[in-house]
């Protein structure tokens, strides 16, 4: 059984994945930890949790807790996994794996001393992108040649600026350089990976244009996979409020595949002139099939399915996009 601590319990454990933990086999949230000690417990009353913590220390030295689940800010996130990790304990973190690329390789150093770490990059395991990796692999559309993705959001308001769960991710000594780029970014970068494999070169370019906060508001990056395809991605966080979309599409030679990985769970599949739409089930949890995997790979019944090495290589890409620009 995998009895799990949570260090971080905030917004995103709410529903995405706090309340899997206890609707996967084997697996239990025992412990919850906040530093606001009065959230902590309010947050353990609501979801039935017999332990909170002020302090992720007595957490991670919990006796009863097997297994960490690091949902901090990504600031916190190499502190708390590799205390976790010293204390033998596997960790489970969230996306970005941590705020740059050196941070994401000392956790993959320690990982290679025989310890465990699984990243949240969680779609991974939901089977709207696992039916788009089988199309792929079978070649739907025929060889891929290219992948267009555009994220384009508004700018935060002023009142969301003052929300202390929105404002972190702008700021980049908790969120990293890119900001919101930072926090949205993953999931997607890590989906090329998922479908492409490694990449052979990378280039971008960041920048704060609106100055409304102190992170970049727009990323331009571009990526060679090794297989030949070619990615181009914009991501745009000060457009009007009528311009705001998120999209990817997937040009083969036959055909295209478009979905939006932060809207309506559906594929579109367009060949010869003609579009078909694949609408999945919207989860409850979107975390708990990654979790089920988790859980399997922590107690020695499964592979990894998400290992430290994708984070490192998404921070990789993230770094790359945003921190080598040409300054003249």
């Amino acid at each position: 059984m995998i009895n799990w601590g949570i260090i971080g319990c905030g917004d995103v454990t709410e529903v995405k994945s706090g309340p899997a933990f206890n609707k996967v086999p084997n697996s239990r949230l025992v412990a919850v930890m906040r530093r606001d000690a009065e959230k902590a417990a309010d947050y353990a009353k609501r979801h039935n949790v017999s332990k909170w913590y002020s302090e992720a220390c007595q957490l991670i030295n919990d006796p009863g807790v097997n297994a960490i689940y690091v949902a901090t800010p990504p600031l916190q996130h190499e502190e708390y996994t590799m205390a976790a990790l010293k204390a033998g304990k596997p960790v489970y973190v969230e996306k970005p794996m941590t705020v740059n690329l050196d941070a994401a390789q000392r956790i993959l150093e320690a990982v290679k001393e025989n310890n465990k770490v699984s990243v949240a990059h969680y779609r991974r395991a939901q089977p709207m992108y696992i039916k788009i990796k089988e199309l792929l692999d079978s070649q739907t559309i025929g060889a891929v040649k290219y992948v267009n993705l555009q994220c384009l959001q508004p700018a935060l308001s002023p009142a969301a600026l003052q929300d202390p769960a929105k404002k972190w991710r702008v700021d980049p000594a908790v969120g990293g350089g890119g900001g919101l780029f930072n926090d949205l970014a993953p999931h997607q970068l890590d989906l090329m990976l998922y479908f492409f494999g490694p990449i052979k070169t990378a280039c971008g370019i960041s920048a704060n244009q609106a100055g409304l906060y102190a992170a970049d508001d727009i990323v331009t990056g571009n990526i060679e996979f090794g297989n030949g395809v070619l990615f181009s991605g914009l991501w745009c966080f000060t457009v009007p409020e009528d311009e705001g979309k998120e999209v990817c599409e997937i040009v083969g030679s036959e055909g295209k595949i478009s979905f939006s990985v932060f809207g309506e769970p559906m594929v579109f599949i367009t060949k010869k002139g003609k579009t078909s739409r694949v609408q999945f089930e919207t989860l409850q949890h979107v975390q708990q099939p990654m979790i089920e995997r988790v859980v399997q790979y922590f107690l020695g019944k499964g592979e990894n399915p998400s290992p430290a090495e994708n984070g490192v290589e998404v921070m990789r890409i993230i770094d790359i996009f945003t921190l080598t620009n040409f300054k003249s």
